[in-house]
């Protein structure tokens, strides 16, 4: 037997292996855990009261093991596993230097590393779900109050990199609250899977002790233990799953800021960020630098080599990549918890965007995005059929821009003048239809259908997301909700454990 207070783990040389690791091969220190170390702390918890209750560990030693956690918690838990070390067998360090061997080194039974690591995998994933989850339900209310300010607030709409056909920042601004409405749905999908207890499995067969794999599964807040046990330890497609749905996350908020950095430009100056989302210059006093929005942009790209390294650590044969996990377990994490930050910060800067509206209306209709509603007057004031009215306007554009005539300068003269050209007859459009065809307001006050950017419209579309907003939202109180039962459960059945000695 080991000396407590020489104790270094299953790991320590003259057992199997003669040396010591290389320090860089050293995977259980206590460094390593990094937020981790809570789960792994709840974990060895609720597997020491499991073995008390089922009467596998002796009564007195299962009420040893859960005071002298009691009193780690007290010295503080993240401090105490670092000084214990052993990484994710800190638990099982502390309670040897502190009671003996003969005490903590039966917290480990029916354990193996496998499911200890898998079990805090899973809560630290679960853990950054929720964050991501609060964030976007609030960033989604944001976008739709923010909608309903600018109904009417008029801008032009891209394709390719140009001006296509106007629309509104509130169009904008519901299209994003849909896309991550979508991102919630796919984190809440993600979370049926992710919230199921690896614990008990083991490497790959369990354990010949009878372990009661719902009751822990129950205190750790999972929805039930997974079905499995060969599954839950070395099937790596969870893991796989989780960098694809974040990656998509990360796109989607990056393709925002893409937007937001290109309006804040001086050639675009549609919008300007509150400045503590901003940098300067060392050298150039006068600039403003999107800092925000481009830290968001990295996180993007970032989020697209993740799912590369994900893929290639997790595939392989069933058992054989062990090690690699940990670089994707590590990198899953940071881009988890990366994503939480970035999220909780878009909601203020949104609410707090300056949106120059005067300015957007203006170049709503500047570069003939409107058109495509005087080829519509056409066909329904002159009869003529799509195709052939699509045409004589695009003569109408090309003729107006050559003669350097601006939109607003255009008259009826100019489309009969198109027409005559292609050999048509001159469709004598009345000014009134044509000043209503070229008014980028009217544009969208016209498609009032279901999805379009009329102010109606937009405020269905505002009813309806807020609708599913609030359901989403009890989803995910429900989820955290069981998670604070499980703790309190825990927590009481510890306490009677301990009162009843």
């Amino acid at each position: 037997m080991t000396k407590a207070s020489d104790y270094r783990g299953f790991r320590t040389a003259g057992a199997r292996l003669t040396e010591e690791p290389l320090a860089h091969l050293d995977f259980h220190r206590s460094s390593l855990l990094g937020e981790s170390v809570h789960a792994i702390h709840a974990f060895d918890k609720a597997h020491a009261l499991m073995l008390g209750e089922e009467g596998i560990l002796p009564r007195q030693t299962a009420i040893a093991i859960l005071k002298a956690f009691r009193e780690m918690e007290a010295q503080g838990v993240e401090t105490a596993r670092a000084e214990a070390d052993g990484g994710m067998h800190s638990g099982e360090h502390y309670l040897t230097k502190t009671l003996g061997e003969e005490i903590g080194g039966r917290l480990h039974l029916g354990r193996s590393s496998g499911d200890l690591i898998e079990v805090a995998r899973r809560i630290t994933f679960r853990n950054h779900i929720h964050r991501m989850l609060a964030a976007l339900i609030v960033l989604r209310g944001t976008l739709l109050d923010l909608a309903i300010e600018h109904r009417a607030t008029v801008m032009p709409g891209y394709t390719h990199g140009q001006h296509a056909q106007p629309t509104t920042y509130a169009h904008w601004l519901t299209m994003f609250e849909v896309v991550f409405a979508r991102d919630t749905e796919r984190l809440l999908s993600f979370y049926t899977r992710v919230n199921r207890s690896p614990a008990g499995a083991a490497i790959m067969t369990g354990s010949d002790f009878p372990l009661n794999r719902q009751r822990v599964s129950d205190l750790l807040g999972f929805d039930a233990p997974l079905s499995h046990t060969m599954d839950a330890i070395l099937s790596h497609d969870l893991e796989m799953e989780y960098a694809g749905v974040l990656a998509v996350l990360a796109q989607n908020i990056g393709r925002l800021a893409d937007d937001l950095f290109i309006w804040s430009t001086m050639e675009f100056a549609m919008v300007e960020l509150p400045d503590r989302y901003c940098g300067t210059s060392s050298i150039m006093p006068q600039k403003k630098n999107p800092d925000g929005l481009e830290d968001i942009k990295g996180v993007a790209a970032q989020s697209l080599g993740i799912v590369a390294t994900v893929m290639m650590a997790e595939k392989g044969p069933t058992g054989f990549p062990i090690m690699e996990r940990r670089n994707s377990q590590a990198i899953l994490w940071d881009m988890g918890k990366a994503l939480g930050v970035r999220l909780e910060t878009l909601s203020p800067l949104m609410r707090d965007l300056k949106v120059n509206v005067a300015h957007m209306g203006m170049r709503a209709g500047a570069n003939w995005a409107q058109v495509t509603d005087l080829a519509a007057a056409l066909v329904r004031e002159a009869g003529i059929d799509w195709r052939t009215s699509h045409q004589i306007v695009s003569v109408f554009v090309r003729r107006n821009i050559a003669a350097g005539i601006a939109p607003r300068q255009a008259t009826t003269a100019s489309v009969d003048d198109a027409a005559i050209e292609l050999g048509l007859a001159a469709p004598r459009m009345s000014d009134k239809v044509f000043a209503q065809a070229m008014d980028p307001a009217v544009f969208v006050q016209r498609r009032k259908l279901l999805g379009g950017p009329a102010p109606e419209a937009i405020s269905r579309e505002v009813a309806t997301g807020r609708a599913i907003i609030a359901t989403d939202a009890k989803v995910v109180d429900t989820a955290s909700s069981q998670i604070a039962r499980a703790t309190e459960l825990m927590e009481s059945a510890i306490s009677d454990l301990i009162g009843a000695a």
